[in-house]
C-alpha cells in the first residue's frame, strides 16, 4: 500500500469515504493547492507525453486510443528518459525489455546470470545512479526556473493582492477587460511558504488557500501600514480612514494602476 497519495481538491478525493478508507489502511493523504496543478507535476508529466504519443499515433480514429495504449505504455516504459538516463522499466527489474526488433537470440550477459544477492546489488546500485541523475536534473531546473526569481513570505496579518486565474474565477474573468486582480485581502494563516490563507468575501465561493505566486503584497506608503492586523490596538483608525478615502478603495476591484495612482 502507498504511504502517502497526492491528490487535487476533487469532491471525490475529499469525500468521507475515501479520508476513511486511506486512514484505516494507514496511507496519509495530501491535498494540492485548488487550482494549482504544478503541485503533482510528475503525474501531468507523464500525462501529457502519453497524450502526444496518443495524439500521434491515433490521428483522427479518436475511439481507438484504448487499443493503442498498450503500444504507447511499452513505448514509454522503454524509452531512456533525460532526467534519469534509463528507462523506467530498467529502474524497476534490471534490465530492458526486449522489442519487436530485437530478432537475435536473448544475449546470455552477465546480469540476466547473478544469483540473487549480486542482482540486488547491481539493482541497488542502478537506483543510486538514477537518484544522483534526477537531483543533478532538478538542480538544474530549479537554476532555471529560478533564474530572476525573489522569494517572497507573507505573514498572518499582511494584506496582499490576489491575482484572479480565469480556471478559478470564471465569472470575474469572463471579459479581457475587467481586473485581473482583487484585494487587499489579509493574510489568515502561513500553510508553509507556497500556500496561504485569506480572508476572502464568500461571494467567492472558492477554497481560501492560494498558491503564492498567485499574492503579491499590498503596499499604501510607510505612514499607513496594512501589513499588520487591524484588529490590534491602534491600527483601527487608520485602517477606517483609508478604506473612508475613495482615492485609497474604490468601488470595485483595485488593479496595479490604480494603486500607483493612489500611491
Amino acid at each position: 500500500m502507498p504511504r502517502s497519495i497526492v491528490s487535487d481538491r476533487d469532491t471525490r478525493f475529499l469525500s468521507y469515504f475515501w479520508k476513511t478508507l486511506w486512514c484505516k489502511l494507514g496511507t496519509k493523504l495530501l491535498f494540492s493547492t485548488t487550482c494549482h496543478p504544478q503541485t503533482d507535476g510528475q503525474t501531468e508529466v507523464v500525462n501529457r507525453t502519453l497524450g502526444t504519443l496518443l495524439r500521434a499515433i491515433i490521428s483522427k480514429n479518436l475511439k481507438s486510443w484504448e487499443e493503442c495504449l498498450p503500444f504507447v505504455e511499452f513505448a514509454y516504459n522503454r524509452s531512456v528518459h533525460s532526467t534519469t538516463g534509463f528507462s523506467p522499466f530498467e529502474i524497476v527489474y534490471g534490465f530492458n525489455p526486449l522489442t519487436p526488433m530485437d530478432l537475435l537470440s536473448l544475449p546470455m550477459s552477465e546480469r540476466l546470470n547473478l544469483d540473487g544477492k549480486k542482482k540486488a546489488e547491481y539493482v541497488r546500485t542502478l537506483h543510486e545512479k538514477v537518484r544522483a541523475n534526477i537531483e543533478k536534473k532538478i538542480q538544474q531546473y530549479t537554476r532555471q526556473a529560478n533564474k530572476g526569481k525573489k522569494k517572497v513570505i507573507f505573514e498572518p496579518g499582511d494584506w496582499v493582492w490576489l491575482h484572479l486565474r480565469n480556471e478559478r474565477f470564471p465569472e470575474k474573468r469572463r471579459s479581457k477587460l475587467l481586473p485581473r486582480g482583487d484585494g487587499p485581502f489579509q493574510v489568515l494563516e502561513k500553510i508553509n511558504d507556497n500556500a496561504y490563507k485569506l480572508d476572502i468575501p464568500g461571494e467567492y465561493n472558492v477554497s481560501s488557500t492560494f498558491n503564492v505566486s498567485d499574492l503579491s503584497l499590498f503596499e499604501v506608503g510607510h505612514d499607513k501600514d496594512l501589513s499588520t492586523n487591524p484588529s490590534q490596538e491602534g491600527k483601527d483608525d487608520a485602517i477606517t480612514a483609508i478604506r473612508r478615502d475613495p482615492l485609497a478603495l474604490p468601488s470595485g476591484p483595485i488593479t496595479r494602476g490604480r494603486s500607483k495612482k493612489f500611491k
